[in-house]
């Protein structure tokens, strides 16, 4: 969900830190830290269970710190979105995009749970894009990603949200670096604890957040607040089928809330990757998978068709 970083792929790929290889085995048990479970009641209706999320819409979203908005295609409001999901798709569940936001301060929040109520609409989970590095060498870099991974956990506290991506930035001047990463999200995991947000990293920037980098981090912060969030095709653009199914798998095996899904991803050349959606719905089956799936169609065309296309595959494979 970030082409940007995406961009720079087969550069950075030579530098993948876990190349394939599984980190150690999902945390035994999150008890063991000491922390509480997530208090979360997800539906069991599969079409409950289905979100939509904003970020393949972004050509159309009007919002200061959206830089996808296409002027040529009519434009809708992060206000209007829950509505058109609901009218277009028969989904009540959101997944709004940080970036789609016109605001945070407290009178845009109450329009946007105004505008939620009249939908009958959910938002399930909160994506964000905080620039600063979780493991940037500098204190105060990873000072002010945790500062802003907490402003967000506010807003989701706001909105009703049951959790938060955040996303993790890479650092000039480091590679990733577990200990300092997971030393940042320990506090954001037992800030966002105190307020039930769960807290998900997701398998986005192929090398700030490759997965299997990404689970490490997860296992040695061991607080149950702090999960995965599986994008059934991110990890395919390393070109290798197997290692996309390893990565989902050690993904779903830390996860809990929400998951990204895809039925491919397109590189920065265009190039079409596809998955096989049943043998990943399988995957998060045998997780035992009980969160949302929400629809993030991701490739240069309209989104409308294919988000439709993906609700219905979802409705058919879901465990």
């Amino acid at each position: 969900m970030n082409p940007l970083t995406r961009r720079s792929f087969l550069e950075k790929l030579s530098i993948l830190t876990a190349g394939g290889v599984l980190a150690s085995a999902a945390p035994a048990a999150f008890a063991a830290s000491g922390q509480s479970a997530p208090h979360v009641a997800f539906p069991t209706a599969p079409r409950d269970r289905i979100s939509v999320a904003s970020y393949p819409f972004r050509a159309y979203i009007d919002a200061p710190g959206n830089r996808d908005r296409d002027p040529t295609l009519p434009g809708i409001s992060l206000l209007q979105f829950p509505s058109e999901v609901a009218t277009k798709f028969g989904v009540h569940n959101i997944e709004p995009l940080a970036q789609h936001f016109q605001s945070t301060a407290p009178a845009y929040l109450a329009n946007f749970r105004q505008a939620l109520q009249e939908a009958n609409a959910h938002i399930v989970n909160i994506p964000t894009d905080i620039r600063q590095s979780f493991y940037d060498a500098d204190p105060n870099a990873r000072r002010q990603a945790i500062d802003a991974a907490k402003k967000w956990v506010d807003v989701a506290v706001a909105l009703n949200s049951p959790g938060i991506r955040t996303h993790v930035a890479g650092a000039k001047n480091s590679a990733p670096d577990v200990e300092r990463a997971a030393a940042s999200l320990r506090e954001v995991a037992a800030y966002a604890a105190q307020k039930n947000i769960v807290v998900t990293l997701e398998n986005d920037d192929p090398v700030s957040e490759d997965a299997f980098f990404i689970v490490k981090v997860i296992d040695a912060v061991n607080n149950p607040y702090l999960r995965a969030l599986p994008d059934f095709a991110n990890s395919i653009l390393t070109g290798d089928p197997a290692t996309n199914y390893r990565a989902v798998e050690a993904m779903f095996q830390r996860a809990y809330n929400i998951c990204h899904v895809k039925d491919g991803e397109v590189d920065d050349r265009r190039k079409q990757f596809t998955i096989d959606l049943k043998k990943t719905f399988d995957i998060a089956k045998s997780a035992n998978y009980r969160g949302y799936f929400s629809i993030e169609f991701d490739a240069p065309s309209d989104p409308y068709a294919p988000t439709t296309k993906l609700i219905e595959q979802t409705l058919q494979y879901l465990p």
